[in-house]
């Protein structure tokens, strides 16, 4: 199967594709185009993209089509010995995971935009790109000429993304025999010698705990974006990582962020391209992949992908406190964590899974399942007095799964982590995995085998604190993004999405922090209240009166003070660094 891609006006982002199949012998085809990306459980609907559709024999002449599904044709093939497909993408979307076109480059996930015929999956696929002589691309395909790759199956073609542009930074390394490759396309000055220390330290930090890396030649593509900016999607031998802005790339936070989504995606390569469920092996792209195991494909590498950070010395304590940190945050501030467990938050990826939804509904398969991540490592390292961690569950999952091709269930994750634990974990999966329930006292419990502890102070924000409601500021309007059931603001009638417009009669408008609504609630500390709010397009007065209760508080990871010499070992064997 050959791909032709090509684009003639890149101000409209429309990139023209010609499929072509050989040895026909059908009288129908069907031809798939794609309804969803690994990565992301959701459906993306793809098709939605397509402006123009057309089949043609060898000869050029027009073949007749239907439509089977919102994505499936099927083509009259009737005496065609060679199938043409042609066809155009409207690329104007520019994150982790999707297509772009512009005058600056070409960038594809061939799994958005790439059709295939479902009987023939397995077949090797060969792409043509038909770009400007200069230039470059970043690619984990096999290259065969300047513009021209192979893969194996369309398998592989789904999962290798390309940037094809004239402007794109590169440089590469090589560690233990496999080669890493760094492209960075955008407005950027990479600072070499940092990034290729720092990439080196993690990723041997990696390569320590998994023993050995699935693939020979790695390729991290970087999408620099000047707004804000944060996305990564994994693939087979390569991820890309969206960020923003430009002016920020190296400094501070944004390059923490560079960071962590870099290890995160990395530790994917192994868990999800390679340890994946037995629901997605293989992957059906033509409809929703159920599985109850997001906690571990995504919350378990969000664990690891830190903690690798911390481990290899990339992070301080500090920055790995502060990231986890922010994974209770938001676990306490959800109060979906009582309505649907991590186990059925992985199911309904695919209903909602990313975006906020209904209020309180659902758990995170990244934040609760990073969490209950670091209480199976522990649950394990108590069990078998620090002989073994979680690290040896994913060892033995990649040994025994990973590398055979062959998917695991959740049976087969909690035997192993049973294995490893020396002890049943029975309470624990039908207690935090399959149940909808707060993790504060499992969390308490386990933080103490490693001398930590979890801290709750006041929220920073009065209203927060004593009202018992939180807000996004954005273009000078408070709207309310979250209610603390029963709070004294939810016995009043506040709601999500209510937009605040003034505090005792005094207007709530934008000053350098966002809003002045924080400093307004602050000034009137324990007096009632009343807010104007703008609800459902009609304007409503709450009264709130605060009751000297405190809601919404911030959770901190911190040391305990008194700490024996079996917990500062354990930290040790844990972190690899002195407590």
């Amino acid at each position: 199967m050959r791909y032709l891609i090509s684009y003639s006006e890149p101000h409209k982002h429309y990139v023209d594709i010609e499929f072509i199949a050989g040895g026909i012998k059908s009288d129908l085809t069907e031809i798939q185009l794609p309804a969803w990306r690994p990565g992301r459980y959701e459906l993306g609907n793809f098709a939605k993209n397509v402006q123009k559709w057309a089949a043609y024999d060898e000869k050029g002449n027009a073949l007749s089509f239907r439509k089977l599904k919102k994505d499936l044709w099927e083509v009259n093939t009737k005496g065609v010995s060679e199938l043409h497909i042609k066809y155009n993408y409207y690329a104007a979307e520019l994150n982790a995971g999707s297509t772009y076109l512009d005058e600056k480059q070409l960038y594809m996930n061939p799994v958005n935009c790439c059709v295939y015929i479902p009987a023939r999956i397995g077949e090797e696929c060969h792409v043509e790109l038909k770009l400007p002589q200069d230039y470059r691309v970043a690619t984990g395909m096999t290259k065969i000429a300047a513009h021209s790759f192979i893969v194996k199956d369309f398998h592989e073609l789904a999962d290798s993304p390309f940037i094809a542009s004239n402007s794109l930074k590169h440089n590469m390394f090589v560690l233990d025999g496999a080669e890493f490759n760094i492209w960075f396309q955008g407005e950027c000055t990479p600072d070499w010698p940092r990034i290729i220390t720092d990439f080196f330290i993690f990723i041997n930090e990696q390569f320590v705990m998994m023993k050995e890396f699935p693939v020979e030649v790695y390729h991290f593509l970087f999408q620099v974006l000047p707004v804000r900016a944060y996305h990564g999607v994994e693939h087979l031998n390569s991820t890309v990582i969206a960020l923003g802005p430009s002016y920020n790339l190296m400094k501070g936070d944004l390059y923490d962020d560079l960071l962590g989504v870099s290890s995160h995606e990395l530790f994917h390569a192994w868990n999800i391209k390679a340890i994946r469920p037995v629901e997605m092996m293989p992957y059906d792209y033509t409809k929703e992949n159920y599985s109850r195991l997001g906690y571990v494909c995504e919350g378990v590498t969000t664990y690891y992908g830190d903690l690798l950070l911390l481990r290899s010395g990339v992070f301080n304590e500090e920055d790995y406190f502060k990231t986890f940190n922010e994974r209770m945050q938001k676990h306490f501030d959800n109060f979906g964590r009582y309505n649907l467990s991590v186990a059925d938050s992985s199911f309904d990826t695919w209903l909602d899974g990313y975006v906020a939804g209904v209020p309180d509904r659902k758990t995170s398969i990244y934040d609760e399942g990073c969490l209950l991540a670091f209480i199976t490592d522990m649950i394990i390292r108590r069990g078998s007095e620090d002989r073994n961690s979680l690290d040896d569950v994913m060892r033995y999952l990649y040994l025994e799964f990973g590398k055979h091709n062959k998917g695991y269930s959740e049976r087969d994750y909690k035997g192993i982590a049973e294995q490893m634990a020396d002890t049943s974990l029975d309470d624990l999966f039908s207690k935090y995995f399959w149940k909808a329930v707060s993790y504060e006292d499992i969390l308490v419990e386990n933080l103490a085998h490693v001398g930590l502890e979890l801290k709750r102070v006041p929220a920073k924000k009065h209203f927060e604190q004593y009202y018992g409601f939180k807000v996004t500021e954005v273009a000078g309007i408070a709207k309310v993004s979250a209610v603390f059931p029963g709070s004294v603001a939810d016995k009043a009638g506040l709601a999500v999405n209510d937009e605040i417009r003034s505090i005792n009669g005094f207007p709530v408008i934008a000053d350098a922090s966002g809003t002045n609504l924080g400093e307004w609630s602050k000034y009137f500390g324990k007096q009632e209240v009343e807010l104007d709010v703008i609800s459902a397009n009609s304007f409503k007065k709450i009264i709130v009166t605060p009751s000297g209760q405190e809601y919404y508080k911030l959770y901190q990871l911190a040391k305990l003070e008194n700490t024996s010499e079996e917990q500062k070992k354990a930290f040790g064997l844990w972190t690899k660094r002195k407590f």
